[in-house]
């Protein structure tokens, strides 16, 4: 059944993520509703990553509540989450149709059903006669394509996206911004997280600005805007700018080679701007605004400095990933174990007669020998999809 567009479909209290001495994510909390694009802002190391890794069950929180329509994370929810982590989680020399099909099985998707749904978004994607190609012969671009596809191809109920726009250029960038409206349209719960303020000040309901671990700005768009006040003024002109930030009445003053943001101590001093400005620059547009998101976070965050308590974990510790609990990984361990025992029972028999004969042996030894290789690989594919995000939420 669908659901109303204003229903919540996440819930975050009071989230809390330390590592060894640094707090990741400290007291963080968060609604996101069905049919709403949220955005999660911050500059490097605040949380972010953090925090969604935290909501997808990927790492434990130390403290906290997280829900999904009310209810409490359970592993039947996987298949109702797609998610998209910022660093690549593809698996290089496979076919691309392969890979996405595999991360559709993952979702309980069978083959046939996923196959006519992963050659329409290839076929979207500009992809159409691709899959057949590996996936390290594509671009970064077009690597993002794919992981995109593996994120959408089972039509998830909430959409994780940590950096989407990656590796995109501005056409395909403009693709995947027409995607997103559209599985909004269908009342799905969209979070991103980017650093790039102009993809979110056109698409977003509401955002939550992250910096430190701690949550410094939240709510709609509209009201977070509203909250700065109108004393920005854009500035189009010809000439060396340059000199702008150095006025008097001007408290913050972002200045390009022919373009200008500047942040009035009060608006009504517009007049003796323009008056500085006459003899000065060549004007080709004068306009009074609201802030730019960029200048509020600018605003709000300030300029970055290096500390360790500011750096947030890359990876999440080994042991919350689970990696022994993977199906895959106790198939293959399983498969190691009986052949193990079979060879025990071979060689004992062969041992108890008057003429051994050790060929048998020897054959199920090498078979176990390439079962042990493959026991390996299966753990460290899993592994490393796990720290990734593909091994649960993934796809």
């Amino acid at each position: 059944m669908i659901k109303s567009k204003k229903e919540l479909m996440l819930k975050v209290s009071n989230l809390r993520k330390e590592f060894d001495t640094v707090v990741a994510v400290n007291g963080v909390s968060l609604e996101v509703k069905r049919g709403e694009l949220f955005g999660l802002l911050g500059p490097n190391g605040a949380g972010k990553t953090t925090t969604i890794r935290t909501v997808l069950n990927i790492i434990k929180p130390d403290d906290g509540e997280i829900t999904f329509d009310d209810r409490p994370f359970s592993q039947e929810m996987w298949n109702i989450i797609g998610y998209l982590p910022e660093e690549r989680g593809l698996y290089r020399k496979s076919k691309i149709l392969n890979v996405i099909l595999y991360f559709a099985s993952l979702k309980g998707m069978s083959e046939a059903a996923a196959k006519p749904i992963a050659y329409q978004w290839l076929e979207r994607f500009g992809l159409k006669n691709s899959g057949h190609r590996k996936v390290e012969e594509l671009s970064k671009g077009n690597q993002q394509k794919i992981q995109l596809i593996a994120a959408l191809l089972h039509r998830p109920q909430l959409l994780i996206l940590d950096e989407p726009f990656s590796g995109l250029d501005p056409v395909n960038q403009i693709l995947l911004k027409d995607i997103l409206m559209e599985i909004r349209q269908q009342n799905t719960a969209i979070i991103f997280s980017t650093h790039q303020m102009e993809q979110v000040e056109k698409m977003c309901d509401n955002i939550c600005l992250i910096n430190k671990g701690k949550v410094v700005l939240e709510g709609p768009l509209t009201e977070v805007k509203k909250k700065y006040g109108t004393n920005s003024v854009h500035l189009e002109f010809e000439g060396d700018g340059a000199f702008l930030s150095t006025l008097s009445f001007v408290r913050r003053a972002d200045v390009y080679q022919n373009y200008a943001e500047l942040e009035l101590k009060d608006i009504t001093q517009t007049r003796e701007l323009l008056n500085k400005l006459d003899s000065k620059l060549s004007l080709r547009k004068f306009e009074i605004v609201e802030p730019s998101l960029n200048s509020i976070f600018i605003n709000v965050v300030g300029v970055p400095k290096e500390s360790p308590m500011n750096i947030e974990p890359a990876k999440a510790p080994e042991e919350t990933l689970n990696v022994s609990k993977d199906p895959r990984v106790r198939k293959a361990l399983f498969s190691l174990v009986i052949g193990v025992l079979v060879f025990l029972g071979f060689s004992a028999a062969e041992l108890m007669k008057n003429e051994p004969s050790f060929l048998a042996p020897a054959l199920i030894l090498a078979a176990v020998g390439f079962a042990f290789f493959r026991y390996l690989q299966t753990k460290a594919t899993v592994t490393k999809a796990l720290k990734q995000g593909k091994g649960g939420p993934a796809g």
